[in-house]
C-alpha cells in the first residue's frame, strides 16, 4: 500500500483505536521522537474520561483493563468477534455513525492486541470514511500520523501511541463542543469492548475477567446516565431501552468498589491503580449479561 494511502487512513482513522484503548493516559513528553517512540511500552496507562452534559460530569473508567485481560487470558484472535466491514456504507445517521465508529475502533483496537497488522489496515480503511463524515480528520498533526505509521506492527508502541492520540481526539471534540458525538462514541467502544469480554469468558474465562465483566455495572449506570441526556432524539428509545434491560441483569450483580489512592512513578510517568472490588456473579447472569449485550450490539451494527 502506499505511503500516503496509509497516511490517509492514519489521519482519519487514528480516533478509532480509541474505545478498546480509550482513556490511556497521555505518552511522556520530549523532543526527540526515537526517544519518545523507545519509552511507548513503558507509558501504557489508564485513567477516566470525563464528560460534562447539562451541567453533570458523567465519569466513564478505562476498558484498557479489559483489553489488557483478553490478551492475558490467552484466547485466540477471533476474526468474527468484530463488526464486518462491508456493513460500514449503510450507517446514514449521525446517530448510527458515532455509535460504529466506537465499535469499529473497538475493532481496531483488538487486531493490535493480537498484531494482525493486515485486518488492522482493513479498519483503518473502514474507519477513514465515517471519520472524515463526523469531521474528526483534523483533529491530528502529521508528527502523530507519522510516529503511527513508523510503529505500525509494533504492538506495544501502537498501544502506547493509542493514549495521544485519544486526548487528541477527546480533546477536539470537547473543545469544539461535541459531547454528543463523544457520548456516543464511547458508548459503542464500551458495548464492542464488554462483547469481547464475555466472548472470551466462554472460551477462556478466568477470575479476572469475570471480575472485569461485574465491574461495568457503575459504568453502565453513567452512561445510561450519559445518554438520557439526549433522549428527546427518538433514535435513541431504543438503544436507551435495551441499555436498561440490560440494567436489570447487573442488578443482580453485586459490586462494591473500594477505593484507594493510586501510585505514581512521576521518573517514568507510569499511574498504578491500587483500588479493589468485591464482586458477586453467577454464571447465570454472565450469560444474561451476554445475552443482552448481543442484542443492544445488534441494533447498533445491524
Amino acid at each position: 500500500m502506499k505511503q500516503t494511502t496509509l497516511i490517509s487512513f492514519f489521519k482519519s482513522g487514528i480516533c478509532l483505536l480509541i474505545p478498546v484503548t480509550m482513556l490511556f493516559s497521555a505518552c511522556g513528553g520530549g523532543n526527540d521522537d526515537e526517544n519518545v517512540d523507545k519509552k511507548l511500552e513503558n507509558t501504557i496507562d489508564s485513567s477516566n474520561v470525563a464528560l460534562g452534559v447539562s451541567g453533570k460530569v458523567f465519569i466513564i473508567p478505562s476498558p484498557i483493563q479489559t483489553a489488557i485481560l483478553i490478551q492475558k487470558s490467552g484466547a485466540a484472535y477471533d476474526k468474527g468477534m468484530m463488526n464486518a466491514t462491508d456493513k460500514a456504507n449503510s450507517y446514514s445517521t449521525k446517530f448510527q455513525k458515532c455509535l460504529n465508529l466506537g465499535i469499529y475502533g473497538a475493532d481496531l483496537g483488538y487486531t493490535t492486541l493480537y498484531d494482525q497488522t493486515q485486518d488492522a489496515i482493513t479498519y483503518f480503511k473502514v474507519t477513514n470514511d465515517l471519520a472524515t463524515d463526523l469531521g474528526l480528520s483534523s483533529a491530528f498533526d502529521n508528527n502523530l500520523i507519522q510516529r503511527f505509521q513508523k510503529n505500525l506492527g509494533k504492538k506495544d508502541s501502537m498501544l502506547s501511541l493509542v493514549s495521544v492520540a485519544y486526548r487528541a481526539s477527546n480533546d477536539f471534540l470537547k473543545d469544539n463542543e461535541r459531547n454528543e458525538e463523544a457520548a456516543l462514541i464511547i458508548a459503542g467502544g464500551w458495548i464492542e469492548t464488554l462483547q469481547f469480554a464475555i466472548g472470551v469468558m466462554k472460551t477462556k474465562g478466568n477470575e479476572d475477567i469475570k471480575r472485569r465483566i461485574a465491574e461495568q455495572k457503575n459504568t453502565l449506570n453513567n452512561l445510561i446516565s450519559l445518554l438520557s441526556a439526549y433522549q428527546g432524539n427518538e433514535e435513541y428509545a431504543e438503544l436507551l431501552q435495551k441499555l436498561n434491560d440490560l440494567k436489570t441483569e447487573y442488578d443482580k450483580v453485586g459490586y462494591k468498589y473500594i477505593y484507594e489512592t493510586p501510585v505514581t512513578d512521576e521518573v517514568n510517568k507510569v499511574t498504578t491503580i491500587t483500588s479493589k472490588s468485591e464482586i458477586t456473579i453467577t454464571p447465570e447472569s454472565i450469560n444474561a449479561i451476554g445475552e443482552k449485550i448481543a442484542a443492544i450490539r445488534g441494533l447498533i451494527t445491524a
